[in-house]
This record gives C-alpha cells, sequence and structure tokens, in this order.
C-alpha cells in the first residue's frame, strides 16, 4: 500500500509526567487516514498532521450514525521495544460491524499496514511509565453530504493515537455497579454486538443516573424480559461462582469483547471450569445470598480487568469479596497484563512486535 506522509510542522510538547495522563485526553502529533469512494474502493492512505476534520454538515455520519471504532493498545516493554496484543482481532471487529452498519470491509491486512505505518512515525508517543499504554482508535465515518436515509457511498478510515494511564482514576481498586432495571441498551438482531456510538448513546441515561447515585458503571440487563445479564458500559462482566467462570453468552446483543475472549481462552488453559451462558440477576442474588458469589469482575481493552466491589440490584447491596480484588481477578490481570506488557512469556501468540 502506498503511503502518503506530510510531517507536523510544529511537534507537540511531550506530557513531561506519565503517571498523570488520564485516559483518551492527549493526542499525538500525525494520524492515519484512507478514503473509500464507491467504484473505486480504499484509496489515498496517508499519514497527515493531527488535527480537525473538513466535514459537509449534511454527512451522513452527524445524521444517521453510520460510524463504527475499535480500541486497543500498543505498550511499551522494559527493554523499549512496542508490542501490540491480538490486534487482527480488533480489525476483524471492525469488519463484523462494517457488516452490520453496511459499511464496506476493510480488508485487515490493509488496515494493520496503516497502523503499523503511523506507530513507527509515533512511537516515541508509547509511554514507559507502568501501567501507561497508547489508546489506539480505528473509526470509520460515512462523509456523504445527503439528508436521506440509505448507507453512504463515500466513507473515511481514521486512526488516532492517545497515550492514557489507567481507565479508572482508582486504579485497580473495585468498582461499584448499578444494575440498570429501567432502560435497555440493546436487544437481539439490533447491534449491540456492534461497536458503534449509537450503544453508547443509549447508554448515556442509565449511566448518567447510576453515577448520581454514587455508582462508577451500570450493569445491563437484556432488552426484553430485562432478566438475564448482558455487559457493563464499557466492558464485559464475569462471575465466579462457587469456583467456576460464568459469563453471558454471546447472543448478537453483547460486545465479542478481545479480553473477554482472552481471559476465557486463559482460565481454560490453566483448567478452571468456565461457562458461557444465560444468567440470570435473581441468580446472582442468590448466589450471593448462599455465599457462592465468590469474585465479580469486568474485561475490556481499557481497563483490562475491572474487580467489582458493590453491585446494587434494586434496594439490595451485593458487597463482593469484602469489596477487595479476589485471588482469580488479581491472577487473570497479572497474567493478562504481564503479556501485553512482555514481562512474562506469550504462550498463545497474541503478541504482535511493532518492527
Amino acid at each position: 500500500m502506498d503511503i502518503r506522509f506530510e510531517k507536523a510542522s510544529v511537534l507537540k510538547q511531550k506530557p513531561a509526567d506519565e503517571t498523570k495522563l488520564g485516559f483518551g485526553q492527549i493526542f499525538t502529533d500525525h494520524m492515519f487516514i484512507m478514503d473509500y469512494t464507491e467504484g473505486q474502493g480504499w484509496h489515498d492512505a496517508r499519514i497527515i498532521p493531527y488535527g480537525d476534520l473538513t466535514l459537509s454538515p449534511a454527512a451522513l455520519c452527524l445524521h444517521y450514525g453510520q460510524e463504527v471504532f475499535e480500541g486497543m493498545k500498543a505498550y511499551r516493554r522494559k527493554d523499549g521495544e512496542i508490542q501490540l496484543f491480538r490486534p487482527t482481532e480488533n480489525f476483524k471487529r471492525l469488519n463484523s460491524s462494517n457488516e452490520r452498519l453496511v459499511i464496506p470491509e476493510l480488508p485487515v491486512e490493509m488496515a494493520m499496514e496503516g497502523l503499523m505505518e503511523l506507530l513507527k512515525v509515533e512511537k516515541d508517543w508509547v509511554p514507559s511509565a507502568d501501567g501507561a499504554s497508547l489508546y489506539i482508535r480505528p473509526f470509520i465515518i460515512a462523509v456523504d453530504p445527503f439528508l436521506g436515509v440509505r448507507p453512504g457511498s463515500e466513507y473515511r478510515f481514521i486512526i488516532i493515537l492517545s497515550p492514557s494511564g489507567a481507565y479508572y482514576a482508582s486504579g485497580l481498586n473495585p468498582v461499584k455497579i448499578y444494575v440498570e432495571s429501567k432502560y435497555v441498551r440493546a436487544v437481539r438482531g439490533g447491534m449491540g454486538y456492534t461497536k458503534t456510538g449509537g450503544n453508547y448513546a443509549a447508554s448515556l441515561k442509565g449511566q448518567d443516573e447510576a453515577h448520581k447515585e454514587g455508582y462508577s458503571q451500570v450493569l445491563w440487563l437484556d432488552g426484553v424480559e430485562q432478566k438475564y445479564v448482558e455487559e457493563v458500559g464499557a466492558m464485559n462482566i464475569m462471575f465466579v461462582i462457587d469456583g467456576e467462570i460464568v459469563t453471558p453468552e454471546l447472543q448478537g446483543s453483547i460486545l465479542p469483547g478481545i479480553t473477554r475472549k482472552s481471559v476465557l481462552e486463559l482460565c481454560k488453559s490453566w483448567g478452571m471450569k468456565v461457562s458461557e451462558r444465560r444468567i440470570s440477576i435473581e441468580e446472582i442474588a442468590k448466589a450471593y445470598d448462599e455465599g457462592k458469589l465468590n469474585e465479580v469482575f469486568g474485561t475490556g481493552t481499557a481497563a483490562v480487568i475491572s474487580p467489582v466491589g458493590h453491585l446494587k440490584y434494586g434496594d439490595k447491596v451485593m458487597t463482593i469479596n469484602n469489596n477487595e480484588i479476589g485471588p482469580i481477578s488479581q491472577k487473570i490481570y497479572d497474567t493478562m497484563t504481564g503479556i501485553q506488557w512482555g514481562e512474562i512469556a506469550d504462550p498463545f501468540g497474541w503478541v504482535v512486535p511493532v518492527e
């Protein structure tokens, strides 16, 4: 692929204190862009200075939400080398989202080449501080200037980079989760399994109300009976019930998380009992009452593992593992981050070096 490069005339000052990066607030000097035109395909790949986009006010993405995105990270090892964690899985999922939103397929090899070239240009932006990484946000938007409901014929694929610290300010401390019983986020047959802005917009009302009650995230129930556990706003959810890892099965209404998939594969490799099935919130409450709910944790790219210390369902507040991270959550976190930062061996072939 022929990629045109335009260097920024003035480079930004890099953060002096990498322990205070926050999440998604700082952006690097350059970004990758490639266009799609019906009849021509993907073309005009370029790395240009990071900056505002020029779009028609009538662009389809602004009015009808035809857009998809992904999230992944680049990690700097102790020896200074940089590596990615299962990036092709993210681009495969991007194409799954593309298919649902009638966006043209983006060849995985093409997406990977664009990402690798951008990372070579911006390699000095990958943080060295413990727990910090370079967050990668690829996305596709429909840019046709047309006020009618139809799939676009013109698209823009963009990758931006953001050096970031921990997703949660509390770090690995347990978070408080609120079970939403009024609003719903997605239903089977809808777009719940895709990574698109509409799913996150649908979650904002419940999340806002949870914050007002002092909870950091919402645990969504199914959109039909509002009985079965689905996922948290920013992560998949897992329960340790009497020593068994239990997580909601993929039925089209929740995101098939890359971290979720990796955690399940990891636990199976350890010989743990793992179940993907429908699980009701009442079953969770019953397991808690019987003293069998050992641990609860979320999984996701941004936070990796988020232990849950409090789970509020109606008037019932469940305190999980004395509001402390459990041994299984800790072992998973240590292993996953050890592989991601190159501190322990990767027996699964998940790591991809940035040459």
